[in-house]
């Protein structure tokens, strides 16, 4: 009868368990480290932010909590527009929305006119930073028309469209465009080292490769400048145009509360106003810094 011989498994012995439980303290200590360094950035990023809002509700809560005061008071303001504000998804009868459909309204209108705007000109822009041609014959043109008010155009615009929609998408157009055409695109295309372009004919690339490989990675900075400074006009723009043009919109609700005596709810339209705007160059900035790995400024 043979006995088979079994191989007990040895026991960890004390320098192997003292790793493994060095290992996990340093692992723990990593965890650790890295959310304290994520608390105290948040902390040191928004308490400067936090205190700056305390102090100026206070002060505007102070001035104008007086029965003389013509602005209403923080205080007055969430009792006035407590409606308004805990229900921007309501939906009524034409033009009664909430807040959060005429902002939806607003950015339609903004995206459509932006799009058209920083197609167009960062196609012209490249023209006319490229063709000292171009450059004579349309950068005079442009820096006459770029000196005329946005809503100078509105009435001719109305009077071609016969609509207020397409009126306000071309007042987004015509603002948005001469900030991407002439101060960045064109600027960024004329300042193109003359290395960048050496290499491009020793490399031998014909037009559509230079113009993708060299030219926009080089002026892509001064481009998402233009985008960033047109992005914050357009929105400036539509607020104004709706006031005119009437319809579901954010310019237009302000109006209409003006035309209501309806102080608290325009207070509160300006701060969605302010919060959409910031988080639209947000958004131009990021996707700015993704393009251009970083170069363009956030």
């Amino acid at each position: 009868m043979s006995v088979t011989n079994l191989k007990l498994k040895p026991e960890a012995t004390p320098q192997t368990s003292a790793q493994v439980i060095a290992l996990g303290q340093t692992a723990s200590r990593g965890i650790d480290g890295r959310l304290s360094r994520f608390f105290t950035q948040t902390v040191t990023n928004l308490l400067p932010l936090l205190v700056t809002l305390t102090f100026f509700t206070l002060a505007w809560q102070l001035i104008c909590s007086s029965p003389e005061s013509s602005l209403p008071a923080p205080s007055r303001v969430l009792e006035e527009s407590w409606e308004l504000i805990a229900h921007p998804f309501y939906i009524g009868q034409g033009v009664d929305q909430g807040l959060f459909w005429h902002v939806f309204a607003s950015l339609q209108r903004v995206a459509l006119g932006y799009a058209m705007a920083a197609a167009v000109g960062v196609a012209l822009g490249t023209l006319v930073g490229q063709s000292a041609l171009a450059m004579r014959g349309l950068d005079p043109i442009f820096q006459v028309l770029r000196t005329v008010p946005p809503l100078a155009w509105l009435p001719l615009s109305l009077a071609a469209f016969q609509d207020g929609t397409p009126s306000a998408i071309f007042v987004i157009f015509i603002t948005a465009i001469w900030p991407i055409i002439i101060i960045n695109t064109a600027v960024g295309i004329r300042n193109i080292p003359q290395d960048y372009q050496n290499v491009a004919k020793v490399l031998r690339l014909n037009g559509f490769e230079y113009f993708g490989k060299i030219m926009l990675p080089a002026a892509a900075p001064y481009i998402f400048t233009g985008l960033r400074i047109g992005i914050g006009l357009s929105w400036l723009a539509i607020v104004a145009a709706e006031m005119l043009i009437g319809g579901v919109g954010i310019g237009f609700f302000i109006w209409d509360a003006w035309n209501s005596s309806l102080i608290s709810d325009i207070i509160v339209a300006l701060i969605y106003v302010g919060i959409v705007g910031f988080l639209l160059d947000r958004l131009i900035a990021l996707i700015g810094r993704a393009i251009t790995r970083g170069t363009a400024s956030a």
